[in-house]
Formats: C-alpha cells, sequence, structure tokens
C-alpha cells in the first residue's frame, strides 16, 4: 500500500532570521492625519506597483485609499505574467537556455498564469513544450496539450538539456531538477577530489551515499524511477525504468516520473514553495522567521485552489505588506 502523500518531508530551508531581525529598521509612527495616511496609501501603491509589475504606480494607483484593492488587477496584467514568468524560469535554470525550448519553465509558467491553471499543471498538466518549427532547434517555443504530457517534464528538449552524464546512463541530474522546481530542494554537487569516482560504487563513498542513497530525497534511488540514458547530445535517448518500485520521499512508493512528481507535488513542501517562490519575487527575499503568521496564510491559501495567483495574492494583500 502506498504510504500517503501528504506526509510533510523533513526538508531543511535557510532562513535568515535572526541577522535580518537585528538590522531591520523600525517602522515609522503614523501621526493620524489626513495627509499621513494618504502618503502611506501611495507609499503602498508605488510597492505594490514595482513588485508586481516593475514600474512605478499609476496616478490612480497613487490616489487610491486602499492600494491593495488592486492587487487582483495587477496579477492578470500581461506585464505582471511576463515578469513572473521570467523570474520563475530564473529560479529553474541556473543560466538561461541555448534555445528558446530549454527554458520550457518560462513558456509554461507564461500559459498557466494566462489561461487560469493551477500551479500543478507546470508539473503534471498535459502539455509538450517543443520548438515552433522542428526543423528549426533555435526557433520559438510554443505549448500544446499533450496527453501524454507531465508538465515540461517530458518535453525532449527539457529532458535533453537534464539528461545528465552519469556513466551508467542513470538521470540523477532530471530526477534532481524535479525536486528542485518542485519542492525547492536545493543540493551541491560536490566531490572531494578532481578524479573521483563517480560511478555507482563511488557514490556508495560516506561522503557521497547520504545525498545519494540514504536520504528521503536519495538521488539514485529517485533516477532508477526515471529510466536510463543512451548516448548524449541532441541523439540522446531514453529508456524506461526496469528496477520497480523504489520507496522515497520519506516512505513513498513510486515506480515511475509520473508517480513521482504526483508524489513531489501532492505534499506539503511543493505548497511550502510555492508560498517561498512568491515571497521571493514580492519581498525580494526569503522570509523571516516573525512573519510566520503571513506565510502560513499564504500556504493555507495556496492549498485552496492551488493557483499561484492565490498564494502571490495572500502575500501582497496582507496587512503586513504595506506596513
Amino acid at each position: 500500500m502506498r504510504t500517503s502523500r501528504n506526509l510533510l518531508l523533513p526538508f531543511a530551508f535557510a532562513t535568515a532570521a535572526a541577522a535580518a531581525l537585528l538590522s531591520s529598521p523600525r517602522a515609522a509612527v503614523a501621526d493620524g492625519s489626513d495627509a499621513d495616511t494618504a502618503a502611506r496609501a501611495a507609499r503602498c501603491a508605488t510597492r505594490l506597483s514595482i513588485a508586481m509589475v516593475g514600474e512605478a504606480a499609476t496616478s490612480a494607483q497613487l490616489a487610491s485609499t486602499d492600494p491593495q484593492s488592486a492587487v487582483d488587477g495587477l496579477l492578470a496584467d500581461p506585464r505582471f505574467i511576463e515578469r513572473f514568468s521570467r523570474f520563475i524560469n530564473s529560479q529553474f535554470n541556473l543560466t538561461p537556455g541555448a534555445t528558446p525550448a530549454e527554458d520550457a519553465s518560462y513558456y509554461l509558467a507564461k500559459h498557466v498564469l494566462t489561461n487560469g491553471k493551477p500551479w500543478t499543471d507546470m508539473f503534471l498538466g498535459q502539455y509538450d513544450v517543443a520548438p515552433s518549427n522542428p526543423q528549426q532547434p533555435g526557433s520559438e517555443a510554443v505549448v500544446t496539450d499533450d496527453p501524454n504530457g507531465l508538465g515540461y517534464f517530458r518535453s525532449r528538449v527539457w529532458t535533453v538539456r537534464y539528461a545528465g552524464n552519469e556513466p551508467a546512463g542513470m538521470r540523477i541530474v532530471t530526477g534532481y531538477r524535479m525536486m528542485w522546481n518542485t519542492i525547492g530542494l536545493t543540493l551541491a554537487a560536490t566531490t572531494n577530489a578532481p578524479d573521483a569516482d563517480v560511478s555507482a560504487t563511488g557514490r556508495q563513498a560516506a561522503q557521497c551515499r547520504g545525498c545519494h542513497m540514504d536520504n528521503w530525497y536519495a538521488l539514485d534511488k529517485v533516477a532508477s524511477v526515471l529510466g536510463t540514458r543512451r548516448g548524449t547530445g541532441t541523439d540522446v535517448q531514453f529508456d524506461p525504468p526496469t528496477g520497480g518500485a523504489k520507496q522515497i520521499l520519506g516512505g513513498v512508493s513510486v515506480s515511475n516520473d509520473k508517480e513521482l512528481v504526483e508524489a513531489l507535488v501532492g505534499n506539503v513542501a511543493f505548497d511550502v514553495n510555492v508560498c517561498r517562490l512568491a515571497w521571493k519575487y514580492l519581498y525580494g527575499r526569503a522570509e523571516y522567521s516573525c512573519e510566520g503568521p503571513a506565510f502560513d496564510r499564504c500556504v493555507g491559501a495556496f492549498q485552496k485552489d492551488k493557483k499561484m495567483q492565490t498564494a502571490l495574492a495572500a502575500v501582497a494583500k496582507d496587512p503586513t505588506f504595506c506596513e
């Protein structure tokens, strides 16, 4: 029987709480006058507009007595959709893609946001992201419906980009990217010497096995349910998994890429990571521990409909955002 996917993974994300709190300036005390109230509202409008669409507030927004009432409109603004899609792409890829389709997360994020789809569609939706002209790999990428799609995780160009180079063809890089993009898992790929053994035998060593074999995110176990890679470069081919189900993610049994992604997206760690992305986009930083109540409200709001706009709205509309 499969273990419940709602188990909270024992992940550890770093926060900058104590130092930041000690250095944070105190909020100005309002004098209660009409002029002060208007000035505070204008500052709030400016902050919202810059955070959401990267531009100064309009005169109408500056004159509003309730600037946060404009949040829903800003979330539907094409400028926001473009800017946030680029932000997501920067968070999911260390470097820009060599071709448009390599930046599949940008194109699918834009599609999901424009069409009001749940954020889970980024990873489970039946889509393909591919060059608009198959004969020209560098042509603009397009999102199309694909009954065999798994967000962008099965899109050919993306899978080739992150196929990895493990000697036996294990798709360790692919599995890591899936966990990074869904639950925000971040690891540092390191070896203790330039000529270190990176084979399966080498990864059994004490300094490597924690990440590759033993932990809840054990990279080799995750990769084993993704099948293997044959060849390298644009001609690489992929074979289906043959090793059976693996117990990963704190006891969840998965046997293929779809079950893996369903387990990741079904875990509360996914909801938390969504709000971390929303927080970073709006604040330009990670959340502080003292902001826990507002952050929890974001998670609770997102869990209701799984839409990224809902998470962003929860943060931007919270009274604390304009304090």
